[in-house]
C-alpha cells in the first residue's frame, strides 16, 4: 500500500493551493476596489497626465463599474457564487495593476516615453486571466468564457480612458498581437489542464469544481464523481461490547475496517461520530489499521454501512479479562488486554507520531496471533501523534512489541471485569480541534485495580499532548493507559493550514484537555459495575473508493502543475519582451 500512501500524501500536500484564495469575500471586495483605484490613479496621472480637476470623477466611476460588474459576474458562473466572482476579480485587477506599474518602471529604467500600450495590454491580461478562472473553477465553457471575459475589464476601460482614445488604443497592432496571444495561451492552458488526468480522469476541471462546491457543503457532485469510480467490497467491523450483568448499561469499542474520509463533508468523513451516535453515544470508535482506499465515497454508502452494522454476530462472550500489558521497544509502544481468546492491542509511537499503520503490519500480527491459537486480534491504531509514514526501523520495533505483548498475554491470569463509562455530552467542551463525538473515558476495574482509557473524536493529536495528560492523571494516582483518536475527517471550522485540519491539542491546551478528561474519568469511575464482554463481528458489502482513484487524482494534479509551470515561465518571458517595446 506504499503507492496508495504516496498518492494520498501528494494530494494532501497540494491542499495548500486551495489556501491561495482569501478567507473572506469581504476582503476580496475591499482590496479589489482599492486595486482598481490604483489602476485608475496610475493611468490618469502616470500615462494620461490628467489633472485632479479634470479627472476627480473618473476613479469613483471605475470603482462603481467594477462593483456593479462583480455583481453581474455571478450570473455567468455555474453556482452563481458572489465570493468566487470577487476572488477572481481581485487577482485579475492585481494583474492589470502590476502591468501598468511595470510599464511605468520600464519607461523610467529604459529612459523612454510612457506608452498607453501597457494600459490596454493590462486589460487584455485581465481578460485572459478570466478565461482561465472561468473555465477551471467556475464551470464555464471555453466559448462562453471568451464571450464574457471582456465584460468587466472593458467596462472599467471605457470609464477610465477618454472616449477619443478608445479606437487608437484598442486597434493598435502590437497591443492586439500581445493581447490576443495571451488570450490564446490562456485557452490552450485551460484545454490541456482539463485533460491532464486522462484517461483515468475525464475532466480535471469538473473534479476541481466539485471539490470547491463541497467546501460550501454542496457535496453532491463530488460524491457522484467518487461513487462512479468506487467498487463493491466486503468490509469487516469488530466490536467489544461490555454490558452490565443485569442487562442495563452497555459500552462498545468499535473497530471499523473502513477509514474516515475522504475529506469533510464528503462521504464517510464523519463516520466515527455517526457510529457513536448510532450506539446511543456509549461507544469509542477507534482507528483500525485501514487506509484511504477504504473511504466510503457517499452518504448513501454511509447509510448502507450503518444500517447493516445492526446485524453483528456474537462470536465469543465471557466475564473475565487480563490486566493491561505494556511493551515498549525504542519509540514503539504496544498495550494489550486479553478478552477470552481475543487480544485487544493499542499501537502507538507517541510522542514521536506517524501516519496510518500500513496493512502489512496488521497481516503480520494477525498471522502471529493465529499461530498462538488466539482468535482474531483487535488492533487499534491509536493515532495520537503527528508524523510521517512509519519507517522500516520503527515498523520492525512495533511488530516486535506487538508479538512480545501477545506472548506475554498468554501467561497472564484473567479476572472478573467491572466497567464504567462517561463522555463529554452535556459538558461545554466545543473546540475547533475536536469533532462532534467529543471526549470519552472507559474505566476498567480488573483485579481490584482501575485502568482508564481515553478517547477523542479528533483527527490525530499534537505531539506530546498524550504524555502531558497522562502525567496529570498520574499526579492524581489515576492510571490512564492510553488516549486514542478516531481520526475523524469532520472539521468544525475550515482550517487554513497545510493539513486542512486542527489536530487535538493544537488549539486546546493539554491542561484544559486534562481537566475535561479528569472530570469524565471521575464520572466513569463513580458508576463502575460488574460486566460481561461480547466480541461482535460484522461483514457488510459497501462501495469503497479504492486505490486507483487516488493514483488518478495525484497524476492529474501533478500533470496540471507541470503544465501550469511551463505556461507560467513562458508567459513571464513573453511579458518581459513587452517591456522593451
Amino acid at each position: 500500500m506504499e503507492k496508495e500512501s504516496d498518492d494520498v500524501s501528494n494530494i494532501h500536500n497540494r491542499f495548500s493551493l486551495t489556501l491561495v484564495n482569501p478567507s473572506s469575500h469581504y476582503f476580496s471586495l475591499v482590496v479589489s476596489l482599492a486595486v482598481a483605484t490604483i489602476i485608475s490613479a496610475v493611468t490618469l496621472f502616470g500615462y494620461l497626465g490628467t489633472s485632479i480637476e479634470e479627472s476627480w470623477y473618473v476613479i469613483p466611476g471605475v470603482v462603481t463599474v467594477l462593483f456593479v460588474t462583480q455583481l453581474l459576474d455571478t450570473r455567468f458562473t455555474k453556482k452563481k457564487e458572489y465570493s468566487k466572482s470577487l476572488h477572481s476579480s481581485l487577482f485579475a485587477n492585481m494583474l492589470w495593476a502590476a502591468t501598468v506599474l511595470l510599464g511605468l518602471l520600464a519607461s523610467f529604467v529604459l529612459s523612454k516615453e510612457t506608452s498607453l500600450f501597457f494600459v490596454t495590454f493590462g486589460m487584455f491580461l485581465f481578460a485572459s486571466f478570466r478565461i482561465g478562472i472561468y473555465t477551471t473553477t467556475l464551470g464555464v465553457s471555453l466559448k462562453k468564457a471568451w464571450a464574457i471575459c471582456f465584460v468587466q475589464p472593458l467596462a472599467m476601460f471605457t470609464v477610465l480612458v477618454p472616449q477619443e482614445l478608445w479606437i487608437p488604443m484598442l486597434s493598435d497592432p502590437v497591443t492586439l498581437f500581445y493581447g490576443i496571444s495571451f488570450m490564446i495561451i490562456a485557452s490552450v492552458w485551460s484545454v490541456l489542464t482539463d485533460r491532464a488526468g486522462r484517461p483515468g480522469m475525464e475532466s480535471t476541471h469538473k473534479t476541481i469544481q466539485a471539490y470547491l462546491a463541497s467546501q460550501k457543503n454542496d457535496h453532491t457532485e463530488a460524491e457522484e464523481i467518487m461513487e462512479q469510480r468506487s467498487s463493491e467490497t466486503k468490509v469487516a467491523t469488530s466490536q467489544i461490547r461490555l454490558s452490565a450483568n443485569d442487562g442495563g448499561k452497555e459500552f462498545r469499542m468499535v473497530l471499523p475496517e473502513i477509514h474516515p474520509g475522504p475529506y469533510h463533508p464528503v462521504g464517510g468523513s464523519n463516520i466515527p461520530y455517526l457510529i457513536y451516535k448510532n450506539l446511543s453515544s456509549s461507544a469509542m470508535v477507534m482507528h483500525s489499521i485501514s487506509d484511504h482506499a477504504l473511504n466510503l465515497p457517499s452518504k448513501n454508502e454511509v447509510e448502507n454501512y450503518l444500517k447493516n452494522l445492526e446485524n453483528s454476530e456474537v462470536k465469543e462472550e465471557g466475564l473475565q479479562c487480563t490486566e493491561p500489558v505494556t511493551v515498549q521497544i525504542n519509540k514503539a509502544r504496544v498495550i494489550g488486554l486479553l478478552f477470552g481468546k481475543n487480544p485487544l492491542l493499542f499501537l502507538s509511537l507517541s510522542p514521536h507520531g506517524m501516519e496510518d499503520i500500513p496493512n502489512y503490519m496488521k497481516n503480520d500480527i494477525e498471522q502471529y496471533a493465529k499461530n498462538r491459537n488466539y482468535s482474531k486480534p483487535l488492533i487499534v491504531d491509536c493515532h495520537n501523534a503527528m508524523g510521517e509514514e512509519i519507517s522500516n526501523e520503527d515498523g520492525e520495533d512495533m511488530l516486535k512489541a506487538a508479538k512480545s505483548c501477545l506472548d506475554t498475554l498468554i501467561t497472564k491470569d484473567s479476572f472478573p471485569i467491572e466497567f464504567g463509562y462517561a463522555n463529554s455530552d452535556g459538558m461545554d467542551v466545543w473546540t475547533e480541534d475536536l469533532g462532534m463525538g467529543g471526549l470519552g473515558i472507559v474505566c476498567l476495574k480488573i483485579n481490584e485495580k482501575k485502568y482508564f482509557l481515553g478517547w477523542a473524536d479528533a483527527n490525530n493529536m499534537e505531539n506530546g499532548v498524550r504524555e502531558k495528560i497522562i502525567d496529570l492523571f498520574e499526579k492524581r494516582d489515576l492510571q490512564l493507559i492510553e488516549i486514542c483518536t478516531s481520526d475523524t475527517h469532520y472539521a468544525p471550522v475550515k482550517a487554513r493550514n497545510r493539513n486542512g485540519y486542527y489536530q487535538l491539542g493544537l488549539i486546546t491546551s493539554a491542561d484544559k484537555l486534562a481537566k475535561w478528561f479528569l472530570e469524565i474519568a471521575r464520572n466513569a469511575e463513580s458508576n463502575t459495575m460488574k460486566a460481561k464482554f461480547e466480541i461482535l463481528e460484522n461483514e457488510t458489502e459497501v462501495k469503497v473508493m479504492g486505490q486507483g482513484i487516488y493514483e488518478d487524482y495525484s497524476k492529474a494534479l501533478d500533470n496540471s502543475l507541470k503544465i501550469t509551470k511551463g505556461f507560467l515561465i513562458g508567459g513571464v518571458i513573453f511579458f518581459i519582451t513587452s517591456l522593451f517595446l
